[in-house]
């Protein structure tokens, strides 16, 4: 028996770079349009890195650094990116933190083309073309460059989304599993992501999934969310995740709640406000202000009481005043589709949206005296926490950032393009497309509905409407049925003897062809284009 020699190191390294090779030149053959598109997109979050070293602060920021470092859990928000935070802290690194947010964004791209080119056969084109606000808004970038809990929460429902749609034949137990842990991480993220639960559950319900897998999807969701609220209830003795759902839903319904219209127990009179409708602040006023009614309870507002009464007053309010509820949450869900973005709630609060030539200071609530450290921030890097604004980096995201993003009526639009496929594919319920398209209105409809309008909310949204878009018109939908008629191509089928269809003059069939597909009817047999095709 011959025995071959051992590869030498060089060997393998060059079986290596020629393995890495060969996957690079398989990617550019497949994927060029893509890997164009993508190129610039990570040049962009290059510059500001460089441009804003190593991090941007939101004021929301602080709060998740102070926990991490104190290791506690907020009462107004869930703080499951505290705790992630508090595991790559010992990098002491935001600089690690933004990049890894920067490559989750990039990650959100690479998964929409994904889904959109080889799950469904969308052209190249139009699954590249959907990955284009993700990868190229500015305020997107500047999101992924915040310390905020946005950019990892859009990161982990898209990868729960791709992996329910991957398989053709739905997702497998473990897969399901996998799913319900990703959204049982996001609802500890962000509040917005429990409700989403609901979508997933239907939708695996209308595709006729196994009553096994929903089960085995929504225990592991709960999981993380259960055991989350356990140790809130040890820290702040309640049994929830926040302590502010009921702080929030109060101020939403004072932009309108009128205590005359209402039956207001003695408990909640301290809540009511004679400031006419017409008169008051925006919602957020009457959580943050002095002026708030909430500030006549012991402090602080967000604790069981305060929060249990604010609960109870919002939820009279809504049920003596259902139409200007309404109108209320309409209004606000509206504003995310204007076409200019307007300073919104405040010009503070908007500028920390921005790239700017003076970025935000640490916060004064943020100081603090930890050994040789001023403050949280500090204290979590061991080291200098400002931002450094290094020229003419910078000033390329500033001028990029203000000219180039995608303005909420373009949302709109590609909201309904999604919306009108699903139209044509009603006897599937709207297809594949009403995953995406549902999670992305209700990651606009529940902030409306439960706090306030926020622009940074919408940015989340966007990927998933633009993933609906080319779903609900890929090859072998009712949509794309429809596109074909549309522009009057058809498909021409040589006759094959006696029985088998004529062909006009025109181009049409006309006559029964054995193996053809009536329209829509073929929403779920889809042809699915190759790598290079």
């Amino acid at each position: 028996m011959r025995v071959m020699p051992a590869a030498t190191p060089r060997a393998q390294s060059t079986s290596w770079i020629g393995s890495i090779g060969s996957l690079l030149t398989r990617i550019w053959n497949g994927h060029r349009l893509f890997v164009i598109v993508m190129i610039p997109a990570v040049l962009l979050r290059a510059d500001a890195e460089l441009g804003y070293r190593w991090q941007v602060w939101f004021n929301d920021s602080f709060d998740y650094v102070q926990n991490t470092v104190k290791f506690s859990l907020d009462p107004t928000r869930p703080s499951g990116y505290s705790i992630a935070l508090k595991i790559v802290q010992p990098f002491h690194s935001y600089l690690l933190i933004t990049i890894l947010q920067h490559l989750m964004g990039l990650a959100v791209g690479v998964m929409v083309y994904a889904l959109a080119r080889h799950r469904f056969g969308a052209p190249a084109w139009a699954a590249t073309l959907a990955t284009v606000p993700v990868l190229y808004d500015g305020f997107e970038i500047e999101l992924e460059h915040l310390i905020l809990s946005d950019v990892p929460f859009l990161f982990v429902l898209t990868l729960a989304v791709t992996m329910l749609l991957w398989s053709r034949t739905g997702p497998s137990l473990r897969t399901s599993a996998l799913i319900g842990l990703l959204l049982g991480i996001g609802a500890v993220l962000r509040s917005v992501g429990l409700p989403l639960l609901a979508i997933f559950a239907v939708y695996m319900i209308i595709r006729r999934v196994s009553w096994r897998r929903v089960a085995v999807l929504i225990v592991l969701c709960v999981a993380p969310v259960l055991g989350y609220a356990g140790l809130f209830d040890i820290e702040h003795g309640q049994f929830a995740m926040t302590d502010s759902t009921g702080v929030f839903l109060y101020s939403r319904v004072m932009t309108f709640a009128e205590c005359s219209k209402m039956h207001v127990p003695v408990s909640e009179l301290s809540l009511c406000t004679t400031v006419p409708p017409s008169k008051r602040p925006i919602a957020q006023a009457y959580i943050w202000t002095p002026q708030s009614p909430l500030n006549r309870f012991p402090p602080s507002k967000f604790s069981p009481l305060p929060n249990t009464l604010a609960k109870d007053f919002a939820i009279r309010a809504i049920e003596a005043q259902p139409l200007d509820y309404v109108n209320t949450v309409w209004h606000d869900t509206w504003m995310a589709f204007g076409f200019t973005r307007h300073v919104f709630p405040n010009a503070p609060t908007y500028d920390e949206y921005l790239f700017l030539k003076h970025p935000l200071p640490i916060a004064a609530y943020n100081k603090a005296h930890l050994g040789k450290y001023g403050s949280y921030a500090a204290a979590y890097i061991q080291g200098n926490p400002y931002t450094q604004v290094a020229e003419p980096f910078a000033g390329v995201m500033r001028l990029y950032e203000r000219h180039v993003y995608l303005p909420g009526t373009f949302y709109g639009l590609i909201l309904l393009i999604g919306l009108g496929g699903m139209v044509l594919a009603w006897r599937r319920v709207g297809g594949e497309a009403l995953l995406p398209w549902g999670i992305s209105v209700a990651m606009i409809v529940i902030p409306a509905a439960t706090a306030e309008f926020d622009y940074r909310y919408v940015l989340p949204a966007v990927p998933f409407a633009c993933l609906a878009a080319v779903l609900a018109f890929s090859p072998g939908t009712a949509g794309s049925s429809w596109l074909r008629r549309l522009s009057g191509r058809h498909r021409v089928v040589p006759a094959a003897g006696p029985g088998s269809g004529s062909v006009s003059g025109s181009g049409s069939v006309s006559g029964s062809v054995s193996g053809s597909d009536p329209a829509g009817s073929g929403d779920d047999k889809r042809d699915l284009a190759s790598d290079n095709a």
